[in-house]
């Protein structure tokens, strides 16, 4: 979710209360497109952070230090220059923009009081730090926008410092009932698109929120609603503003499993099947959802390699997979030819020389057949000629049968080794899957390089009822999990029919109850393939019964008797250590 302008307010209201009248005691620039501000007041010491990064945009108070780089950025110079020891005489916010104005007040080499302005605009791609003189004229910025650039706005020093109204958005906070129902439900587009493309600082997800307070589908036309329901959105929609205008902020951050999915400065009662952890303050949902986020973000992106090999591998052998099928269901006509060669060599004594077809009683289904042949042929001739066709479809049928089951048994491990990437949560988890890739030849070995230790562990729960639950993050987990740590009388547990975790739950020589059963199942489903569905069939039995076919990949077990349960694949509230 885009950090939006509810949020934005909700930073104002909390910056207002925690360092307004305080002191620029450091400035700092650790990335070309980011400050750390440290800050002296009445609050005590305080760390401001703030970026314009085009990904991942950001402004909150932090604990964190970051040490800029020795030499500073022109920017940093500049700031330092003007606001070193500066006062915050005001934090403003224009509207619901996603834009805040920081009113610095410092003294000028001659000891003249002076005052100046730092804009942080959160918007996306388009985000920027602007530094302006009190008349609005731009000193400096930390991104450089000219004309060839953006013809809506240049942001270069000497030009005046503006909000472009590119969009024709209504500020939310002022709205009537009168203009909500003019600007957005008179919108030929869905109701849900129609809020957030009518009103400034309002996001999709926002939007959505609204619609379902409303008991509204957010996807239905405006133009399908009803008068009560129009009534109704509006309702829910003012009661929203209203708490923005007093400042009756909820900050919380919404969790799917372990990983962050959304975060709002009010409740998201749309998200009531995912887990909602709130906070004292914005700036910490956005610090620990920023930190949560970057974790996610740069392990996909060290794992991109490895996902595209595995892609590639699986892809190959998909397409081979399917040819060696085509080429099987040609096999099926040898029986036809080794029957035209028996009954060749059965009636073929009454054939007529220059004969090009033969008929005879197929007298394994009493039925007349008619054989093609080669009039340059004699019967014996051509019989060998058919003898020839079926012992190559033959041998041919064979050999595929053979290469399709290693065809399918290498699709099998790579989808396996894909679905362990989707788990992976650290380096070492990479590490450990990169060593499989290399161990099956699709990553080539390094010549003379020392195999690193891996420190890559299981994943470990504990259930409700106070048994230990540990779940494989790969096939080389899997494992050992289930043929090293487990004991015969532990339960064992895997998605059915699908690439996904083996989960241990230890027994110590006790019976389970139904609840860890449960959730044991849970973890299974979510550490698998079928992780967004909303079932999961899971198989589990004692781990005594699991069996490991020789010579077989990583990962990969038998067994013959088992129980089955159907389970959402839903880990929120089982605990993890």
């Amino acid at each position: 979710m885009a950090l939006d302008g509810i949020v934005t307010a909700n930073l104002v209201c909390e910056l207002k209360q925690t360092i307004l009248n305080a002191r620029i005691s450091k400035i700092a620039q650790p990335e070309k497109d980011e400050l750390l501000f440290t800050l002296k007041g009445p609050n005590g010491q305080r760390r401001l952070a703030m970026s314009a990064s085009a990904s991942l945009p950001f402004l909150y108070l932090t604990e964190a230090n970051k040490p800029g780089p020795k030499t500073a950025p022109n920017f940093c110079m500049l700031l330092r220059k003007h606001i070193a020891n500066g006062k915050i005489t005001d934090i403003r916010q224009p509207g619901l923009e996603r834009i805040i104005h920081f009113d610095i007040a410092h003294f000028d080499d001659l000891g003249d009081l002076c005052h100046k302005t730092l804009t942080i605009e959160l918007m996306g791609k388009h985000s920027n730090i602007i530094f302006c003189k009190e008349d609005g004229t731009i000193l400096d910025s930390i991104k450089h926008i000219s004309a060839q650039i953006s013809s809506v706005r240049e942001v270069l020093p000497g030009r005046p410092y503006f909000i472009p109204e590119t969009t024709q958005k209504q500020n939310p906070l002022t709205a009537t009932q009168e203009s909500f129902f003019h600007s957005a439900l008179q919108k030929p587009t869905s109701v849900c698109q129609a809020i957030y493309t009518s009103f400034t600082g309002i996001s999709p997800a926002i939007a959505q929120e609204i619609c379902f307070r409303a008991g509204i589908d957010g996807d239905y036309s405006t133009h399908a609603l009803t008068e009560a329901e129009a009534l109704r959105l509006y309702r829910q929609f003012d009661g929203l503003m209203a708490d923005i205008r007093e400042a009756r902020f909820a900050p919380n951050i919404i969790y799917q499993g372990k990983e962050p999915i959304e975060f709002a400065s009010v409740s998201l009662l749309a998200y009531a099947d995912c887990a909602a952890v709130s906070y004292a303050s914005i700036s910490e949902v956005l610090e620990t959802y920023y930190a949560s986020r970057n974790q996610y973000t740069r392990i996909r992106q060290k794992s991109s390699d490895l996902r595209r090999i595995a892609t590639t591998a699986l892809e190959r052998n998909r397409k081979k997979y399917m040819l060696q099928k085509k080429q099987l269901h040609d096999t099926e006509k040898r029986e036809k030819y080794r029957i035209y060669g028996e009954l060749l060599h059965t009636y073929g004594y009454g054939l007529k020389e220059g004969e090009k077809q033969f008929e005879a009683l197929n007298y394994y289904t009493n039925e007349m057949v008619t054989i093609p042949l080669d009039d340059q042929l004699s019967a014996s001739e051509n019989a060998k000629k058919y003898f020839d066709r079926y012992g190559k479809l033959k041998r041919t049928h064979e050999a595929l049968t053979e290469l399709i089951e290693e065809t399918k048994d290498e699709i099998e491990h790579l989808e396996s080794i894909a679905t362990a990437l989707d788990i992976a949560v650290s380096e070492e988890d990479l590490a450990q899957i990169r060593e499989e890739l290399t161990e099956f030849g699709y990553i080539r070995k390094k010549r003379g390089g020392k195999k690193a230790s891996i420190k890559s562990r299981p994943f470990h729960y504990i259930s409700s009822d106070g048994f230990h639950m540990y779940v494989g993050k790969n096939n080389y987990q899997n494992d050992e999990l289930t043929f090293q740590f487990a004991s015969g009388n532990d339960w064992w547990f895997h998605a059915k029919g699908m690439p996904g975790s083996h989960v241990i739950v230890k027994t110590e020589g006790e019976e389970l109850p139904d609840r860890t059963f449960e959730e044991a199942g849970r973890l299974a489903g979510f550490y698998s393939k079928g992780r967004d569905s909303d079932k999961v069939e899971i198989d589990y039995l004692q781990k005594k019964n699991v069996k490991k076919p020789n010579k077989s990949a990583p990962g990969f077990v038998v067994y013959y008797t088992n129980y089955s349960l159907t389970i959402a694949p839903d880990i929120s509230g089982i605990q993890q250590l």
